[in-house]
């Protein structure tokens, strides 16, 4: 049988998103979004159930202050007490999972969403996404950007700056420049 373009996209497939089942999910999330960007006078008990009604998993403390977008919701896990700051926005076309106590500054950009790197594919709208997974205790300052299918051990701390300056990554790696470019260290 045949696979759906959802379950393609979920496996991290080429798939189409005009696909009506994706463009529903997309419609859901929108409407979902307009309610907890709208929450950001209500209580963060408030907000956390309007978190549990949408995203895959969600930790006991785990606060998204808004306004946040995302393209679905439902592949978003976070684990206890992440903090997610003001504007962050996460393409979520597969699995984001964030650590218990990872903390996140304002407009940072996750992004699981690609598209091929062949013209003539990417020209027939096909696109794919890989995984991203952000371990425990990590420190993403804001700005930011996560490309796809980017791991981050626990206790990274990533930084931006508009002047290419080191990166620490768990205290072994360096990454340099925008985009930051990996070289080991001593």
């Amino acid at each position: 049988m045949e696979q759906t373009q959802k379950q393609k996209m979920l496996a991290g497939q080429l798939y189409h998103a005009n696909d009506p089942e994706i463009q529903a999910d997309q419609r859901s999330a929108r409407a979902w979004m307009v309610r907890y960007n709208a929450a950001l006078g209500a209580t963060a008990d408030e907000r956390r159930e309007l978190l549990l009604e949408r995203l895959s998993a969600v930790g006991s403390g785990a606060v998204i202050r808004p306004p946040f977008h995302c393209d679905y919701g439902y592949n978003i896990s976070l684990g206890a007490d992440v903090f997610l700051n003001f504007n962050c926005v996460i393409l979520d076309v597969v699995a984001v999972s964030i650590g218990a106590g990872t903390q996140i500054g304002p407009a940072v950009q996750i992004y699981t969403a690609d598209h091929p790197r062949d013209p003539v594919v990417r020209r027939s709208g096909a696109e794919f996404g890989r995984p991203i997974a952000i371990g425990r205790n990590v420190w993403i300052g804001g700005g930011a950007i996560i490309l796809p299918g980017v791991t981050i051990d626990d206790d990274a701390t990533i930084r931006l700056s508009p002047i290419p300056r080191l990166i620490e990554l768990f205290g072994l790696y360096i990454c340099l420049g925008l985009p930051a470019n990996g070289e080991f260290t001593i």
